[in-house]
């Protein structure tokens, strides 16, 4: 990856636009998008990922359909705050399949995280199978999301 920090210019943010809609687009089909020919197109969007812009492409899941239809934000508070005992539980955390999400936070609590389970049932299964038996948590709050409001993978490109 290049450590290069130049700005992005229009053509750019078009490309990083439509790939954010379809990152399945063909080469030609971005460039015909973004009114670039097919070899400047495929340059930029090379470098676009050398320079970091674009960290990779993904699929995205229907939980719901894959039998994770409940998310739950959970907010967690460490016994110890040492650099160790923050990497340690983060490291663990990671492994979990179920963690969609997981942010070190300011404020009252340690960790926000978020969690993907198949209700309470799939929820309790979750703390005390998993994240309970994670050494070093003093309390940890939890909240079942209602419904989403809005849900993006990145940044949207202006």
């Amino acid at each position: 990856m290049s450590t290069r920090n130049r700005p992005l210019d229009s053509q750019d943010r078009k490309i990083l636009r439509e790939l954010q809609k379809n990152a399945r687009l063909s080469n030609a089909e971005l460039a015909e998008l973004v009114g670039m020919s097919t070899t400047a197109c495929w340059n930029r969007t090379r470098q676009l990922e050398a320079d970091g812009y674009i960290r990779g492409y993904v699929a995205l899941l229907d939980s719901a359909k894959l039998g994770f239809a409940d998310v739950v934000l959970l907010e967690v508070t460490l016994n110890r705050h040492d650099d160790d005992a923050l990497a340690r539980f983060g490291a663990e955390l990671a492994t979990l399949p179920e963690v969609l999400e997981a942010y070190l936070v300011s404020g009252e609590y340690d960790y926000l995280v978020k969690v993907a389970v198949d209700g309470t049932a799939g929820y309790e299964r979750f703390l005390r199978e998993k994240l309970y038996r994670i050494a070093g948590i003093r309390h940890s709050r939890s909240m079942f999301a209602l419904r989403c409001m809005k849900s993006v993978p990145s940044v949207q490109i202006a």
